[in-house]
């Protein structure tokens, strides 16, 4: 039987308001012994309804609060729970919460409301972990990503493609139990089609993890060219703040400085690099290494140039640009305040993004943030296709696809049944791993350990 459980569920520290859970079979009972609201007994009160009355341990009056009543299965963990809101003093919400514990309840671990309303069937796991992800959320890309996973709708996909295998294992099971016979219940041609199919519904939501990675956790952008071409002025203009030093010297920049902005929902994270030069300086060296590693890191490179050197830059653009082929190439001018427009010119020879602005003077930054944002296939996003943030999932689709490999690769080499039948069932157990149907206590621990108290 699992434990009545009680939690702070806001963030610690004083407020206006404080909000405490109890779930569990005996939630009702405990709540009774501290909440006093005239002649009313939780036990007869209906459901999903919200009372006001008084905290009180034996004759003391502890605080006035609002209790909202939820009865089992319909509540969020699928048992009896009740949410106080109590004043936010940090006394009241200990004290309640000693209250609690002392009449019975036990504090919950990270997560463990989430993961009762998992064990009850009230959501899948990787809804459980939309959850989290919803919370974690500091953009409306990231935001939307999770809503549409808690929403079931990565769970409806996942289902509709184990729902098309389970009819065709269970055909081949049948095979299995008249071997003798060599009996075919399950058309080749027809499975092969399904499972080819299938993969390439997998394969679309593998590709979709290099996307949804970045929009959760923000897309990185490198700053990156010579010294003195307005890097930092750049980055402190971009997140309005000074957060790099900002020196006529040459090399001032000697590591990377980083952080994010969010620009029309999606979060970026910029990073200032150090100018890339030839120099005899150690720790300068050190640095420009660093801006190298920090273009292999990221999604969208910012090459600054200034207008005035930009003929004899071009050379060296290109030269780094044919080095990584695969990253997003935006060419900004810098300082067009000193001197007349030439983006057509470098453009038109190197072939690649370029905007010209002038960072000092805060000029048509608002044509660069808009050439990053075209940089972002944000269809996706817009249309609600399902997009993998998630490690784990992205994993377990990986091996689900590798034995979808083998068992069309079976069918076409004439394999035997059984060892056909193992592939498919390992593809389903894959499946299945990434909404809970196959799990174990390891992968429980490892993705609610991650969860905060009260969720």
């Amino acid at each position: 039987m699992l434990n009545t459980i009680c939690a702070i569920a806001t963030p610690r520290g004083a407020g206006a308001i404080a909000v405490i859970r109890i779930s569990g079979e005996q939630t009702l009972a405990v709540v009774s012994k501290i909440f006093l609201a005239g002649k009313k007994n939780l036990v007869s009160l209906p459901a999903n309804t919200v009372h006001y009355g008084t905290i009180i341990n034996g004759e003391q009056m502890i605080d006035n609060v609002i209790i909202t009543l939820f009865k089992s299965p319909h509540s969020y963990t699928g048992e009896d729970s009740i949410e106080i809101s109590c004043h936010g003093s940090l006394h009241i919400q200990n004290k309640i919460l000693e209250l609690l514990i002392n009449n019975g309840a036990h504090l919950a671990k990270p997560g463990e409301f989430t993961l009762r309303a998992f064990l009850n069937g009230k959501i899948d796991l990787s809804q459980a972990e939309a959850v989290a992800d919803l919370i974690a959320s500091e953009s409306e890309a990231a935001h939307k990503i999770a809503l549409q996973q808690l929403r079931g709708g990565f769970t409806k996909e996942l289902a509709a493609l184990r729902d098309k295998l389970v009819n065709f294992i269970s055909l081949i099971e049948l095979e299995l139990d008249f071997s003798e016979e060599e009996v075919e219940f399950a058309d080749r041609k027809q499975l092969l089609e399904l499972l080819i199919n299938i993969q390439k519904h997998i394969f679309t939501l593998i590709k979709s993890f290099k996307l949804g990675n970045v929009l959760k956790n923000g897309i990185p952008v490198a700053i990156i060219g010579e010294p003195n071409v307005g890097k930092s002025t750049l980055l402190n203009v971009l997140l309005n703040e000074e957060k790099a030093l900002v020196s006529e010297i040459a090399g001032t920049t000697r590591d990377s400085i980083e952080d994010t902005i969010n620009i029309q929902g999606i979060t970026f994270r910029f990073i200032d690099t150090a100018g890339i030069r030839q120099t005899d300086d150690i720790i300068e060296n050190l640095g420009i290494e660093r801006t190298f590693k920090k273009i292999e890191l990221a999604d969208i490179i910012l090459f600054i140039v200034e207008t005035e050197s930009l003929q004899n830059s071009k050379d060296k653009i290109q030269e780094i640009v044919n080095k990584y082929p695969d990253k997003k190439w935006i060419i900004v001018i810098n300082k067009i305040d000193t001197a007349e427009s030439v983006e057509h010119k470098i453009e038109n020879t190197i072939g690649l993004p370029t905007v010209s602005i002038s960072a000092k003077k805060r000029l048509f930054i608002n044509n660069l943030e808009s050439m990053i944002l075209s940089q972002i296939d944000t269809h996706k996003l817009n249309v609600g296709d399902t997009i993998i943030t998630n490690i784990r999932h992205y994993e377990a689709l990986m091996r689900a696809n590798e034995s979808l490999q083998r068992a069309v690769g079976g069918i076409e080499s004439n394999i035997q049944t059984d060892f056909l039948a193992q592939d498919i069932r390992q593809s389903m157990h894959y499946l299945g791993e990434i909404t809970g149907q196959f799990t174990n206590d390891e992968i429980l621990d490892n993705i609610f350990k991650n969860f905060c108290i009260g969720k």
